[in-house]
């Protein structure tokens, strides 16, 4: 007998099709029936070992978080309930240029100096891998959910290169060249760039568009943080466009926001940017988090020739008077690289987490300048996080009704007030934007959060509610489901998703974390 029936659910099924009403069967780990309308048309229903009525919910697949920073609480916290509560049933991490393979020991210890505020010390864990196999490996050992894995430019150039604002030499671009493809030999389905991140933002586009070359041969997708998202940001918008279509290579635009006051209302630019390279064959997607505010670390911030040589020498200039001196002209007056080139309104700057329990009097309060800022940066070692409020509500609904958006939560998991998007980022599209507002249907909703990521990422057997798909599916009434999270109580948990099944088994049951660790590594397709 089957696994598991469930009956009578209201099926969005991924497409962007209407819903239907259907029971769907599920054995060893995959869809193996649809019954469209069983109990009206009166024909024998299907049975199986378990029966689930799912009378007034939706049963759609599961979500896709196209940009996630899981990278160690994958690892480190087996419950992961801000993504499993949520309905997410496949992340992809490596994201922004910078993650933990492929290292050696020496790379390693710098990056995670370098993204403690994103990802924590890692002091709990044993890094027992370097290559980006052996981390998909370790992953394989059992996960909430599913992750994807993107090859991170900036540990890549890290690796090869090191720290400095210098272009490469021929034998380290070839280097680069070498862990991109193992990387994506290995498993990885794409790869990553921070733009305003040390050291991948020293990288010439000459350099990024090799890199891409190789990323374009494996049937992978390029995924840049892209130079600004301030000033500029059209521009740095066009450049990746522009790259990615000399490279061959498929372009997924990471957190595609139009921010800061310069860009107040112009999302309707960038959208026709967006349409005029899809009209000329051009393949590129992106994706979005439903809210205003941004989050990074404190040190981001800085100009990025205070960032060269890595964390020991950002802290050596940050205790420096005359480096300090500079360092806050750049911030406060010309705008610095790290911050769009947007000069810094401290008010706009909320503390969301420290590394240092010490300093935890800090979170929640606005920056007033740079002195306390250069303060908490040598005392936090860089481990501080941060909250831009820099975001308008007229570009985020904008972006995300393009036809080619996917959701990302960008959510960081460290810190005391983490943005609430790490929490609440998928039921808040539903049930914020799809119920509340209407700027999306509940149909196309689904399509932007299912397929369309699956799709970017080749999973042809994901994504859809279909005969011989994975059982990656997600339970939720249209009803109720919302974000549980909030700027004050950013860690609560969603309502009105009882339900969410990983590889045909439940990591969310009658709206609890069960036991089970379904999860695992999903690996690049091969290029046929």
């Amino acid at each position: 007998m089957q696994d598991l029936v469930i009956r009578d659910a209201d099926v969005v099924d991924g497409s962007g099709a209407d819903s239907y009403r259907a029971d769907v069967v599920v054995d060893d780990g995959r869809i193996v029936s649809i019954v469209r309308e069983a109990a009206a048309a009166g024909c024998q229903r299907p049975t199986a070992m378990r029966e689930l009525d799912a009378e007034g919910l939706v049963l759609s697949p599961g979500f896709v978080d196209m940009h996630a920073h899981s990278d160690l609480a994958l690892l480190r916290d087996p419950d992961h309930s801000a993504k499993a509560a949520q309905g997410v049933t496949l992340e992809v991490i490596g994201q922004d240029g910078l993650s933990y393979a492929p290292v050696d020991d020496r790379t390693l210890a710098e990056v995670r100096r370098a993204i403690t505020g994103w990802n924590g010390h890692g002091d709990d864990l044993d890094f027992d891998w370097r290559s980006v196999g052996e981390y998909l490996d370790r992953l394989d050992r059992g996960i909430a959910v599913n992750a994807a894995y993107l090859v991170p430019q900036g540990t890549v150039r890290a690796l090869a290169v090191g720290w400095e604002d210098r272009e490469a030499t021929p034998g380290e671009l070839a280097r680069m060249r070498q862990l991109v493809a193992e990387g994506l030999e290995q498993g990885a389905v794409g790869m990553s760039s921070g733009l305003t991140y040390t050291p991948g933002m020293y990288a010439e586009d000459a350099e990024l568009t090799e890199l891409c070359r190789v990323v374009a041969s494996y049937g992978g997708y390029y995924c840049p943080h892209h130079r600004s998202y301030g000033a500029g940001a059209l521009e740095a918008y066009e450049e990746m466009v522009a790259l990615a279509k000399e490279a061959g290579c498929a372009l997924h635009l990471a957190h595609a926001t139009m921010n800061f006051g310069v860009n107040e209302g112009r999302a309707p630019e960038l959208l026709d940017l967006l349409d005029r390279a899809l009209a000329s064959g051009a393949d590129i997607s992106l994706d979005t988090y439903p809210y205003t505010p941004g989050c990074t670390t404190l040190a981001a911030l800085l100009p990025s020739w205070a960032s060269e040589g890595g964390p020991e020498a950002v802290l050596a200039r940050l205790a420096d008077e005359e480096s300090a001196e500079r360092i806050r002209h750049h911030l406060e007056v010309t705008g610095s690289d790290g911050c769009h080139g947007v000069p810094v309104e401290w008010e706009t700057i909320e503390i969301s987490g420290v590394s240092d329990p010490a300093l935890a009097a800090h979170v929640g309060r606005r920056l007033d300048g740079w002195p306390t800022a250069r303060r908490l940066l040598l005392a936090d070692r860089l481990g501080t996080t941060v909250l831009q409020h820099v975001g308008h509500e007229e570009n985020v609904r904008s972006i995300m009704r393009h036809r080619v958006h996917t959701g990302g939560s960008d959510g960081i998991l460290e810190g005391t007030k983490p943005h609430p998007r790490a929490y609440g980022t998928f039921p808040h599209y539903l049930g914020h934007y799809v119920r509340e507002l209407g700027v999306l249907s509940l149909e196309e909703c689904v399509a932007h959060l299912t397929f369309r990521p699956a799709a970017r990422l080749r999973l042809p057997d994901r994504g859809l509610v279909r005969e011989g798909h994975r059982a990656d599916l997600v339970l939720f009434d249209p009803r109720t489901v919302a974000a549980g999270s909030t700027y004050e109580e950013p860690r609560r948990l969603p309502t009105g998703i009882p339900y969410v099944l990983v590889d045909g088994r439940f990591v969310i049951e009658d709206g609890r974390r069960t036991d089970v660790l379904a999860g695992r590594s999903v690996r690049r397709t091969p290029v046929d």
